[in-house]
């Protein structure tokens, strides 16, 4: 029996040995001790000024009303008919002004007064035009009222004889129909009529003929000829005319010696290239 060494994937399975199973004791998570025993030393040393400064709490600034930490649901909601805190009433109050402005202000109020010398000036010429709103051009024409109204001297006006001709309809003759024609039909003129066609003309007349080798559809019942009924099939057309044979499908077409290993196969002793080849692959 061979041995075969141990395989990557057997070493890697392997659990990782502790190292310092001994010297690290057992971690419960959910207590409050620690890893490692405080020693005497650290438990009597005395803090620097920067710890004890960490260890302050946060300031608590619910006193102003609200609280600035968020809160599920969004803030907090005031109590109703609640009065303010001193610090929104303290943001509340407006802007103050500083003393220096307040003392170089030329006015109090929004209000200016207006001075005795401008209630009485008077406006030069130029100023009179530039006040003038703009005027409508000069060859400006307002909208027309609908309808428009026709005056007197256009109804009692009379046409005169050029106005009288240029309202007559134009009168075309037409050459090519006849009096006595019915309407819609075109009588040629008599000089048209005594021409005679030329050979190109005749030719290109002519409608398009058929192909000389066109052959009809074939009529869908056509008789069968007396030699056809007469004819005797060879052994090849015979041959050919029987159906394709096919095994048979189903539980009764299954052959019960299909799996029946023969007696020369039960003696047979296989090669040792046989035997090689009938091991399983070792991975």
């Amino acid at each position: 029996m061979c041995v075969y060494p141990r395989s990557r994937i057997e070493v890697l399975a392997d659990p990782k040995p502790i190292f310092c199973q001994a010297s690290s004791p057992t971690l419960v998570w959910g207590n409050q001790e620690t890893i490692w025993t405080l020693s005497p030393g650290a438990m009597t040393a005395t803090p620097s000024a920067r710890t004890l400064h960490l260890c302050q709490p946060k300031k608590d600034f619910t006193k102003y009303g609200r609280s600035c930490r968020p809160v599920i649901g969004g803030n907090p909601l005031l109590p109703k008919y609640g009065y303010p805190s001193e610090r929104l009433l303290r943001l509340s109050e407006p802007k103050k002004f500083l003393p220096a402005y307040l003392e170089q202000r030329s006015r109090e109020t929004p209000e200016w007064p207006v001075s005795l010398a401008a209630q009485n000036y008077n406006a030069s010429k130029r100023i009179l035009q530039l006040a003038q709103p703009k005027a409508l051009h000069p060859d400006f024409m307002p909208p027309r009222e609908v309808p428009i109204q026709v005056s007197s001297l256009a109804i009692s006006a009379s046409a005169s004889a050029r106005v009288q001709k240029l309202a007559e309809p134009v009168i075309r003759e037409l050459t090519c129909c006849t009096t006595h024609t019915k309407p819609g039909v075109v009588m040629s003129p008599a000089s048209s009529r005594k021409v005679i066609a030329s050979a190109r003309t005749i030719e290109l007349s002519k409608p398009k003929q058929l192909h000389p080798k066109f052959m009809p559809a074939r009529d869908p019942e056509w008789p069968v000829t007396k030699a056809a009924r007469q004819a005797v099939a060879t052994e090849r057309i015979v041959g050919l005319a029987q159906p394709s044979s096919r095994p048979r499908q189903g539980l009764t077409a299954l052959n019960p010696d299909a799996f029946k290993v023969k007696e020369r196969a039960l003696k047979a002793v296989c090669s040792p290239r046989l035997a090689e080849l009938a091991q399983p692959i070792r991975r």
